[in-house]
């Protein structure tokens, strides 16, 4: 006897939608796997949860390879007009975001020192010079709140002086 199908509406518990978003992520990253490795696949797969952290897998070295192999397949399909023209378009600009976003998150990762295994020495020298770049823009501008900070106290410290001074003129005006 198999089981009932699942009603697909979004699942209210929070809890219960977690769990099994990770394992049905589970369940779809090992199918790709399979149908990658049974059938001479190239598969590439992407996944954002409800809070836009990434999940990908991507039976070749790079995900970068199956993307790219999308984008000539997709360009080779404009060009010989295969399908629905109407969707053309479409398809590419979705691929164009989905291709940014992903970009973007490697970055991001890249950046805070993971997924640095597939980039290239110069990849990575050009990550490190940008990370420089950036961490002394930061040094500038904490530099800068910082002088502020000591100045605006300095300022606060002067009142009180001014104010203590006056206290004192108008106890030693009144005795």
């Amino acid at each position: 006897m198999g089981r009932g199908r699942v009603q697909l509406k979004q699942i209210e518990n929070k809890i219960s939608r977690q769990v099994t978003f990770s394992k049905r992520r589970t369940g779809l990253r090992k199918k790709a796997h399979e149908i990658s490795v049974l059938c001479d696949a190239q598969v590439a797969l992407i996944v954002f949860n409800a809070k836009g952290k990434l999940f990908d897998y991507s039976s070749e070295s790079s995900m970068e390879n199956v993307l790219e192999r999308y984008e000539r397949h997709d360009h080779i399909g404009q060009l010989v007009g295969d399908g629905d023209e109407s969707q053309v378009p479409h398809r590419t600009l979705a691929f164009i975001n989905i291709y940014a976003n992903l970009r973007l998150c490697i970055s991001l990762l890249n950046c805070v020192g993971q997924d640095l295994d597939p980039l290239s020495l110069r990849e990575l020298q050009s990550l490190e010079h940008l990370l420089d770049t950036a961490l002394k823009r930061i040094r500038t501008r904490k530099n800068q709140v910082m002088n502020q900070s000591i100045s605006d106290q300095q300022k606060k410290v002067r009142g009180w002086e001014q104010g203590d001074l006056l206290l004192d003129i108008g106890v030693h005006m009144h005795y």
